[in-house]
């Protein structure tokens, strides 16, 4: 799993969060005293469902996504202000996975203790799912263990690539706005009933189209955030790399074993997520027996970045690009 050593001191941000908020200087504080709502986000599922919750009231929110640089989530490190800023908010939603260990410390001392907060992996309660090592999966390098201390169950945070779990996920936001803000209420339940069935139409037209594929197996010469996705569509899998993974270079085995799964099952596409130098799928393309299979790329919506959002992206956009791919790729 990636790990996050950040450079900040969590105990002295904290004493810079108390001290700004005594001043009344916080981004925060600032909102408040507009009238706004201060709403925190980390990765950009839980960003753009705010934005199609609050729908014409967006602008009576000031909304923060905390990995707009593009960042890869399981590399960010929160800086001061970040901390500052989710200390003092009114609505703080995190995928709630091991790349979002930090955020314990930065809850623990936060200003504002009627913050509302949604932990992503928390909301699709018994749909979580443990992280899994698949045959040929590169394994990740064992960190040491202290004596007597007993390894920790690690679940799969990528929660957000199901369709199914944006629903439950965004019904739990929408309660949350209710709360915060009664007198929006009734605008908050249409529009998460408008959203809720353009996600049933996203989810049917993949139901749909990846049932009547004949090719029910994808293989990923990259880390592999889509198990809650193939899940839900009765998909299965090979990749060189769990999703959480900080590894790079795929080992021999991996690569003989990934090259020989598309020779036996005839798959023509190896797949990579965004921001792949898809070195490794080439790799295993090379070594297949006929070296003619394509590389395509599908988007986890973990590092979807500032120009991304002011152009338009979605969840249900970036979503539907990825059942393009899928349709493209995957033989009838």
């Amino acid at each position: 799993m990636f790990t996050n050593k950040h450079t900040i001191s969590i105990a002295a941000v904290l004493t810079a969060v108390s001290l700004l908020a005594g001043c009344g200087s916080t981004a925060a504080g600032e909102a408040a005293e507009s009238g706004k709502l201060s709403i925190v986000c980390t990765v950009f599922s839980g960003y753009d469902w705010v934005r199609q919750i609050l729908g014409s009231n967006a602008d009576n929110a000031d909304i923060t996504y905390l990995l707009e640089s593009g960042i890869d989530l399981h590399n960010f490190q929160p800086t001061a202000d970040d901390i500052i800023r989710i200390s003092d908010c009114d609505l703080f939603i995190y995928a709630g996975g091991e790349s979002d260990k930090w955020v314990e410390d930065a809850l623990a001392g936060a200003v504002n203790k009627d913050m509302r907060v949604i932990n992503m992996l928390e909301a699709v309660g018994d749909n979580a799912k443990t992280e899994e090592i698949k045959e040929g999966m590169m394994p990740e390098e064992e960190e040491e263990e202290d004596e007597g201390e007993e390894e920790e169950e690690e679940y799969d945070e990528h929660v957000w690539l199901s369709v199914r779990n944006a629903k439950l996920i965004c019904s739990d936001i929408a309660d949350e706005l209710r709360k915060l803000d009664p007198a929006n209420a009734e605008a908050y339940s249409a529009n998460l009933a408008a959203y809720l069935s353009e996600l049933d139409k996203l989810d049917s037209d993949f139901a749909e189209m990846l049932g009547a594929v004949s090719e029910k197996t994808l293989i990923f010469g990259d880390r592999f955030p889509f198990r809650y996705f193939t899940e839900d569509y009765g998909l299965d899998y090979y990749a060189a790399f769990a999703g959480c993974s900080a590894e790079t270079e795929a080992s021999f085995e991996t690569i003989v074993f990934l090259s020989q799964k598309l020779d036996e099952l005839g798959c023509g596409t190896v797949y990579t997520i965004e921001g792949s130098d898809k070195s490794v799928a080439q790799t295993v393309i090379n070594s297949t027996q006929a070296k003619d299979q394509t590389i395509a790329e599908l988007d986890s919506l973990q590092s979807v970045n500032r120009a991304q959002t002011d152009a338009g992206a979605t969840y249900i956009s970036l979503m539907r690009e990825n059942y393009e791919v899928l349709r493209e790729t995957l033989s009838k």
